[in-house]
């Protein structure tokens, strides 16, 4: 092993609290050498909030160092040569798309693609339903999706995320979903590209038995689960089998050494 990639909410910090121990691991890769990223399917803030939350955690992360869903999905459209993008996502997100002529919220037709984030409570039916539209007014019209985690563990609780909304749509479109996001293989090989390693020399570190642990295997990751965040019991009786099950991002160093 080595390099590592790092899950945020769930395994940084859960909500607005880090995890105990989380700052030291950190500062331990960093006073150790070993090359990292953070990973995260987080659509909701743009990577500069990331890190000046991280920064208020005592962590210290640049932009680069963070890979989302929109970033990727931005440059996979500029390669498309594909404008004017109906996006469904946060207004902070929205800025990753800069100069690609966003589609106005009211339009019903003429997207060159739909994309869909996570909107959280904005979510409504009207929403949804005309994003469905937006697909169906043109079967050459991609549905992008900016990752297919399907909840995620709230302040107040479990929230679904965007991956519930993409298979509501795929299902009434009838089409798949371009997947810019965890679990997607070409995600995992982004994030390995600027680490500049094999697949098989970095570790995934993970709360979502599927979408951290699952999609960093497939992608020929190695794939460790944490017990924090949205982490239950049940992930460990189920048909995927961690290379490694830690009781919190804290434990990291200790395992590293051991393996």
């Amino acid at each position: 092993m080595a390099g590592v990639l790092l899950d945020l909410d769930g395994v940084v910090y859960v909500g607005d609290e880090a995890v105990p121990g989380a700052a030291e691991t950190i500062s331990w890769l960093a006073t150790e050498g070993i090359p990292h990223r953070y990973l995260t399917n987080t659509t909701s803030r743009p990577r500069s909030a990331i890190v000046e939350k991280l920064g208020r955690m005592g962590i210290v992360a640049s932009a680069a160092q963070i890979l989302t869903p929109g970033v990727v999905a931005a440059a996979w459209l500029r390669r498309e040569r594909i404008e004017r993008p109906a996006l469904f996502v946060p207004d902070a997100t929205a800025a990753e798309f800069e100069g690609l002529e966003p589609l106005p919220g009211s339009a019903q037709e003429g997207a060159g693609a739909v994309v869909v984030g996570d909107l959280g409570a904005a979510w409504d039916f009207a929403t949804l339903n005309r994003a469905f539209r937006l697909l169906m007014s043109d079967p050459r019209v991609p549905l992008v999706a900016l990752g297919l985690t399907r909840y995620w563990r709230a302040d107040d609780g479990l929230r679904l995320d965007a991956g519930a909304y993409v298979r509501a749509l795929e299902y009434a479109s009838g089409r798949d979903a371009v997947v810019l996001g965890k679990p997607d293989p070409a995600f995992y090989r982004a994030a390995i590209d600027e680490l500049q390693l094999a697949p098989d020399q970095v570790v995934m570190v993970g709360d979502d038995i599927r979408t951290d642990v699952e999609g960093a295997q497939r992608a020929g990751l190695t794939g460790v689960l944490v017990r924090t965040g949205k982490f239950a019991a049940s992930d460990l009786t189920g048909d995927v089998t961690p290379d490694a099950v830690l009781d919190s991002i804290a434990d990291l160093p200790r395992w590293w050494a051991e393996r």
